[in-house]
């Protein structure tokens, strides 16, 4: 982990359809990319010290945020990582249930990023269940002051993103996102209620959105991995991907 100061490196990674979703309209769907696209996803948080996600996305799909095959753990250990990520699930509402199968797996900390206005009783029962509780000073959560606290706190310099789409959406809004990783792949889901990489509020005008530069992209199959670099992250020194 870094011992530095300052906010750490953000990374948004997700994989979506040829029309821009990520699960079906009824969210039956939750994984749908290849061996690639896993291993991508694997590959991408050994490279990181934490991993977040919302507290919808860690219950549908089941996620423990965990290593994946025993290579990514050496591969941690190779560039002087832990054996483990931090995991972090933002519950703004401090409504995660007790039993997601995340509680059930103490291969590292879980750390849960709530909103200041969670009920008593809400916030009793998340200090039971993960080992951090931390909550924002406003009533949603304030992601440059959480990022801020988990690099002073745990050290996280480099940490991943991993939906859902308001989580991603809130990061987006906050302006906090250095670069997003995206797998395209060969499905088209349709549905307006389908969920996509972005949703909860939104920006307004073209003017307001948030901006990126194309730096990478291959074919593997039939996907396409597509990495974006956000325009002011290129003016932040000491910041690399």
């Amino acid at each position: 982990m870094s011992t530095g100061t300052g906010a750490p490196f953000v990374l948004v990674n997700m994989a979506m359809t040829a029309d821009g979703k990520i699960a079906t309209a009824n969210r039956a769907v939750t994984t749908f990319g290849s061996a690639s696209d896993q291993e991508h996803l694997h590959a991408l948080r050994a490279t990181c010290d934490a991993i977040v996600c919302g507290a919808r996305t860690v219950e549908e799909t089941d996620a423990t945020l965990g290593n994946g095959p025993d290579r990514y753990r050496r591969a941690r250990l190779r560039r002087g990582l832990s054996g483990s990520p931090l995991r972090v699930v933002v519950s703004g509402t401090g409504s995660i249930s007790p039993s997601a199968a995340i509680w059930g797996d103490r291969a590292s900390p879980v750390v849960v990023l709530t909103g200041a206005q969670v009920d008593p009783a809400k916030l009793a029962r998340l200090r039971a269940l993960a080992d951090h509780v931390w909550s924002s000073p406003g009533d949603e959560v304030d992601f440059a002051a959480a990022f801020g606290w988990l690099r002073s706190r745990f050290g996280v310099g480099r940490l991943v993103c991993e939906g859902g789409g308001g989580l991603n959406e809130a990061l987006f809004r906050a302006g906090v996102v250095d670069e997003v990783h995206l797998t395209l792949c060969p499905f088209v889901f349709g549905g307006r209620s389908a969920p996509t990489i972005a949703e909860g509020i939104g920006f307004p005008r073209l003017a307001d959105a948030a901006r990126f530069s194309l730096v990478s992209s291959k074919r593997r199959g039939d996907e396409m991995f597509l990495v974006y670099r956000a325009a002011r992250t290129a003016a932040r020194p000491g910041l690399t991907s």
